[in-house]
């Protein structure tokens, strides 16, 4: 069960709402889970919910003026203005705090392509929990 939730915080940790899923991974590495499936199910949750986001850039950023809308005008534009200087491959960073969601917003408002987004995507966050979990082990744990 305590993977299960791995998968869930990863998901909603990519998403717009706030989050982290670290400290969850890093205490089921201590609890001796298996890592392989640990580092799947964290990759694949946190990928798949930056997948929501751009959805989200994609079908329904004519709300975004909304207050309920979670990405405010001004942090998309310097998404933009990111992914406009970096290209497609900052896609490799969306693990990162702060930028990370809001860039997955704005390639589904630049239509990336959905198959292109999923790879750069999983790769970085998959390098990102394999590293993680790399440095738990190594620490102990």
């Amino acid at each position: 069960m305590s993977l299960f939730w791995v998968f869930i915080t990863g998901l909603v940790s990519a998403t717009l709402f706030p989050g982290g899923s670290e400290a969850l991974v890093v205490a089921q590495v201590c609890r001796e889970q298996p890592l392989l499936l640990l580092w799947l199910l964290a990759t694949s949750g946190n990928t798949l919910g930056s997948w929501i986001n751009w959805l989200l850039g994609r079908y329904l950023l004519h709300f975004e003026n909304r207050r309920w809308f979670p990405i405010k005008p001004h942090q998309r534009l310097k998404a933009e203005a990111w992914f406009q200087r970096w290209g497609f491959w900052s896609l490799l960073f969306a693990w990162l705090p702060v930028v990370g969601d809001p860039l997955t917003l704005v390639a589904g408002t630049l239509r990336v392509h959905w198959l292109k987004f999923l790879l750069l995507v999983a790769t970085g966050k998959g390098l990102r929990y394999a590293l993680l979990i790399a440095a738990a082990r190594l620490a102990g744990c």
